[in-house]
């Protein structure tokens, strides 16, 4: 048993002891006529003590004035008394809470809703503090004429100088037309942002900001064709193609280095793509690859994560686990001419920079964020939208970055100190080449030292690299020749040393926007302090007002003046943050315009001072004194209580004599009958102050519609004799509460004949019962096996008859109905009408097939699943008999008689069609005319047939299976299971294919079927007859864990072998059983590699960025799907073989 609830654990009940003192004043009241002050003070409950630590408000109490408020430090979940939090949500979001913590600390960028993939990429180019100064360089008209410049500009220049955490993009996605709702591919959008950039740019007459975009990004490669029979390289092979980022290969490669190796891998041209040399003039054999032949500043590799189904136009990513390392030489893998050999390859070491991550399976949903190392600092942060989150030394933030960035730190720093010692103490210059070697040895080391910890993500998305300055820079030699060859090297190095060095400063237009955005900013973030201010110091005045009036609330002396007001307009009061309306007494009012007794849980009881408080600044009324107290309705209340006491006596009294009377004791009294459920439900119900509507009606049950009484046999008719007294106390209690008049009051004495209509009704509707129950005893009795169920001996050469399992189903619930609406319960359809669906209209044959035979255990035939199959064997004597009793004709009986083609007895003693005369069809003998001899060829183990007239319809049978047979395997969302066997061979019960039963005539088994196998898995899937095994091979490998080249499926004993063909193609049913083993054969391997395409959606096809200002000059002609990340840009950033 439960304890009582906590709310209610400190609540003031009212006690049967204060009940019953309040039914005593008013019994007294009721007497005198009169009401004293004293009976006043314990009616309204003036003389109750204020109350002290109540957890809730007394409602009986008008003095407790307690949880009006909470106690000390105490909260509630609403109003004036929630936390100061809560409160200041009615201000609307806090925009201090946007304020940048510090200039040290990067900002974030919002997200309008799918843009993460915008911010990322955007945060990427404003890091590299070399591009920034680039774009910047541009003069302020090209700004002011270009709005896509101005935004990125002007965003730019808020994450540079801005007071915000998180500045808004929306200008800018608004200026490039993007649809901020669709997902885009952060590869694609860089591309196009890069190129539309490098057109805007261009237009500047400042050299600097139109070479902004190749200055970082861009580099050159060829394509080189090289002939194997004279080794020569082709024409074409000297010309230079741009690239501003890498697209590297991920699928089946696992780092970036092998990502490398393919992309620049050379490709055998031999048969039919034999190359038409320039120099041999006839075709020959020979290779065809990618080198690379300058590096820009920034070395951007976009990795191929997504493949594109050209089918579908969309992508699928791949997401296998990748690495790559933090410093990359490139030096190896750049092939210039001789003459540039030197310059170019110096010194090719590339630094991690930023990391582009998609978290998601696919391009068009996921999320991006960016990984990004701060050029000044070298500490990464992870750009997650609004979100900024320092990532320390390491590009992923792992938990083991301390220890790997120290090890870094190490053999970093030992292998620069060491060199730069041997460099410094050196006093002659032994040549400036042999510095450079060590430059190259040492950039060797400590990339070596580098690469033994790569970083593994199977999320990375895009990689930059930023090519790390010189070594050689570093130092200042003097030697002429050493100033001469430095100053001869590449120039792209040169430009690097001295972007690094410069630190950019905002142009002035977009100082002065950003000033602005700042102190309006700033504005609303005094604006916001000022109003909460005033609004907390309004909720501590409103607290204090509170308090001080409740304080003052309590009636302290018994003389003393009081005033009435209404709780629930005080407790509004107690709880709400701002002013009230007016005082509203109104609904304490009786219809005398006093405050009536009854209305004492819904008032307080205030002292003079606490309700001239309230009154003088909130106003309203009535206002009701300690003398507004309504004497007529204490008098009124007093009547109704002597009342309701003498109804209650007078009840208990009649009771005290029904028991009486139930015991077995009369009284000398006139008798008289009511009805007997009443009288029951009368007795079990508690006593109540007035009668109720349930009091009516004692003789309502007993009435007839003719007026008189009903049969006691009657439904519902049972009586009670009861003594007149209680007959008349009855009917004076319903006559009371009865509205209209009714037949309900109707006296009826012991001596009242019973209505002689409803009698002989009654007799009738007995007789019939009594004739049916006869006459079901009598077919049970004549048919006991078939109304029990059991099998009947079938003897060979004996005339049977078929009948619907159906009807016969319906004639056994015929049978065993009873009880009081016996009469109402309708018996089976009609029996000729029920043989007649047995036959088809085509043919007038048997659609349904015969039930099968079996021996029992004493050899005996008998019909086997007798409960299950659509017809059932019965004697030619049960078919006569049901045929007299439900109107059929004996000829339109279907007949069967048993045919045993192999019996190891003489035929003659087994079939004696002959001997059976005319009882047996001249079908059935013509049939058995050869049995003698085939008896002597046939098996001895042939299982016994019956043979029926009319005939069995086969080509009918066919057509109604193979309709039910295509109905079958026409399924959806049906459910199938698959288990997987442990072992090489699976157990016996899996070898039998299980599934739905293909014969339309038989009825399955309501009883379930359980087996467990041992050292199995199992699976249910959802599937359709349309499904391919295929599909349910890839679903067996994401539930299971079985790649799908190990899976042996089977079906039974058939293994499943066509990845092509539908489950409907292989009978495959719902709730089939399958069976799978695990070769083991294949490594386990991405599952992306298999999955089906994928469905596009709705039959649109991606529309990438068409609509926008980043296509809006690029030609139709110049975008066309590719094989790797969406589509490409021809002619722009992509790599394109030459035709």
């Amino acid at each position: 048993m439960s304890g009582p609830s906590t709310r209610s654990k400190n609540k003031k009940l009212r006690t049967s002891s204060t009940l019953n003192t309040i039914t005593d004043i008013l019994r007294q009241i009721h007497l005198r006529q009169s009401v004293s002050e004293q009976e006043i003070a314990q009616l309204y409950h003036i003389n109750n003590s204020p109350c002290q630590g109540c957890r809730v408000n007394c409602k009986d109490s008008p003095n407790c004035f307690c949880a009006l408020i909470p106690p000390p430090g105490g909260v509630r979940k609403h109003g004036l008394w929630q936390k100061v939090s809560e409160i200041l949500e009615d201000l609307g979001p806090d925009p201090r809470l946007e304020l940048r913590k510090s200039q040290q600390i990067p900002s974030g960028l919002t997200n309008l809703g799918a843009t993460c993939y915008v911010n990322s990429v955007l945060q990427c180019l404003y890091m590299n503090k070399i591009f920034d100064t680039g774009f910047f360089a541009a003069e302020p008209e090209l700004f002011q004429k270009q709005p896509v410049l101005h935004q990125l500009g002007l965003l730019f220049a808020q994450l540079h100088s801005g007071k915000r955490s998180a500045v808004d993009s929306a200008p800018f996605a608004k200026t490039l037309e993007l649809d901020n709702a669709v997902q885009q591919d952060g590869q694609e959008f860089l591309k196009l942002l890069l190129t539309l950039l490098e057109r805007l740019l261009g237009q500047s007459k400042n050299p600097k900001a139109r070479s902004a975009v190749q200055d970082v990004f861009r580099g050159t490669f060829s394509y080189v064709t090289m002939c194997s029979k004279c080794g020569k390289e082709s024409d074409a092979s000297n010309q230079l193609v741009d690239f501003y980022e890498l697209e590297l290969n991920v699928k089946s490669l696992t780092s970036l280095q092998e990502s490398l190796d393919d992309y620049l891998s050379e490709e055998k041209l031999h048969g039919e793509n034999q190359y038409m040399c320039e120099h041999c003039k006839v075709p020959v054999d020979a290779t065809h690859c990618t080198k690379l032949r300058s590096l820009p500043h920034v070395l951007n590799f976009q990795l191929k994560r997504f493949v594109f189904n050209a089918k579908t136009a969309t992508k699928k990513k791949v997401t296998s686990r990748f690495s790559f390392p933090q410093t990359l030489d490139m030096g190896p893998r750049i092939s210039v001419p001789a003459v540039m050999e030197r310059s170019q390859k110096d010194q090719k070491l590339y630094d991690l920079s930023a990391i582009l991550i998609h978290k998601g399976n696919m391009a068009n949903s996921g999320h991006y964020i960016a990984h990004i190392k701060e050029e000044c600092t070298g500490e990464w942060w992870q750009f997650d939208d609004e979100q900024v989150t320092s990532l320390g030394n390491h590009p992923l933030g792992e938990t083991t970055a301390n220890c790997k960035d120290a090890f870094m730190k190490e053999c970093h720093s030992n292998a620069t100190s060491s060199f730069a010692t041997e460099v410094l103490d050196r006093n002659e210059m032994q040549g400036f080449s042999n510095q450079l070697s060590l430059v190259a040895e040492l950039s060797s080391k400590v990339a070596s030292c580098c690469d033994e910890n790569p970083l593994t993500s199977a999320d990375a998305y895009m990689l930059m690299y930023r090519r790390r300055a010189q070594l050689c820079d570093t130092f200042r030699y003097t030697s002429e020749s050493a100033e001469a060859l430095h100053s001869g090297s590449n120039g792209n190095n040169a430009r690097d040393s001295d972007l690094q060095q410069e630190e950019y400063l905002l142009p002035e237009h977009f100082h002065s926007e950003v000033e602005s955005l700042n102190n309006a900013f700033e504005r609303s973030c005094h604006e916001y302090t000022e109003k909460r201010e005033k609004h907390l110091a309004s909720v501590a005045d409103r607290k204090t007002e509170v308090r001080s009036i409740l304080a003052e609330a309590p009636v302290q002396m018994p003389d003393e003046p009081f005033f009435w007001i209404s709780t629930d307009w005080l407790r509004t009061w107690a709880d709400s943050i701002k002013s009230l309306s007016p005082i509203d007494n109104i609904q304490l009012l009786c219809e005398h315009k006093k405050v009536p007794p009854k209305k004492v849980t819904m008032m307080k009881r205030l002292s003079r001072r606490a309700w001239q408080s309230l009154l003088s600044k909130y106003t309203g009324g009535p206002e009701l004194s300690n003398g507004d107290c309504c004497l007529e309705c204490i008098l009124k209340d007093a009547n109704a209580t002597a009342s309701a006491n003498s109804f209650r006596d007078q009840r208990a009294t009649i009771r005290e004599m029904l028991e009486s009377v139930l015991a077995g004791h009369l009284f000398e009294e006139k008798l008289f009958y009511i009805s007997k459920t009443w009288l029951s439900q009368w007795m079990r119900r508690k006593s109540s102050d007035v009668p109720s509507e349930a009091d009516a009606g004692p003789t309502a049950a007993l009435s007839c519609p003719h007026g008189g009484l009903l049969p006691e046999e009657a439904p519902g008719a049972k009586r009670q004799i009861v003594p007149e007294s209680i007959w008349l106390y009855f009917l004076e209690i319903s006559l009371r509460v009865q509205v209209h008049e009714s037949t309900g009051n109707i006296p009826f004495d012991v001596t009242s004949a019973v209505c002689e209509v409803c009698q002989s009704e009654m007799t009738q509707v007995i007789s019939k019962k009594e004739g049916l129950r006869a006459t079901k005893i009598e077919q049970r009795q004549k048919h006991d096996f078939l109304y029990l169920g059991r099998n009947i001996i079938i003897t060979p050469g004996v005339l049977y008859y078929l009948i619907p399992s159906e009807w016969l189903a319906q004639w056994r619930s015929y049978l065993g109905a009873s009880g009081k609406n016996v009469l109402e319960f309708d018996g089976p359809i009609r029996l000729e009408a029920s043989m007649r669906s047995l036959l088809c209209d085509q043919h007038d044959k048997l659609l349904f097939k015969p039930p099968p035979l079996i021996r029992n255990r004493r050899g005996e035939l008998i019909q086997k699943n007798l409960n299950e199959e659509v017809l059932t064997v019965v004697t030619q004597d049960d078919w006569i008999h049901f045929c007299q009793q439900w109107e059929a004709k004996v000829e339109k009986g279907i007949k069967a008689v048993v045919e045993i083609s192999c019996l190891e007895e003489d035929l003659s003693e087994s079939i004696s069609f002959h001997s059976r005369g005319n009882d047996i069809p001249e079908v059935l003998r013509v049939q058995n005319e050869g049995a003698e001899q085939e008896t002597k060829q046939c098996n001895l183990s042939s299982a016994p047939v019956l043979q029926t007239e009319p005939m069995i319809c086969e080509e009918c049978i066919r057509e109604r299976e193979s309709l039910n047979l295509l109905s079958k395997l026409h399924y959806k969302n049906g459910e199938i299971t698959v288990d997987l066997v442990i072992g090489k061979e699976p157990p016996p019960s899996l070898l039998a294919a299980s599934g739905a039963r293909l014969e339309g005539e038989r009825r399955s088994s309501k009883r379930s079927r359980k087996a467990s196998i041992s050292g199995a898995r199992r699976a249910l899937f959802n599937v359709s007859g349309d499904t391919t095994v295929y599909h349910l091979k890839l679903s067996i490998w994401q539930a299971l864990g079985v790649v799908k080249d190990n899976q042996k499926l089977h079906f039974g004993k058939l293994e499943l072998t066509d990845d092509s063909a539908l489950l409907s193609d292989l009978n495959i049913l719902a709730g089939s059983h399958l069976w799978v083993l695990d070769t083991g054969l294949h490594e386990n391997r991405d599952i992306i590699e298999e999955l089906p395409e994928i469905e596009s959606h709705g039959g649109q096809i991606e529309e990438g960025f068409r609509g926008t200002r980043l296509l809006a000059s690029t030609p139709p002609h110049s975008i066309e799907p590719a094989s790797g990340n969406g589509f490409h840009y021809v002619g722009i950033h992509s790599k394109q073989w030459p035709t």
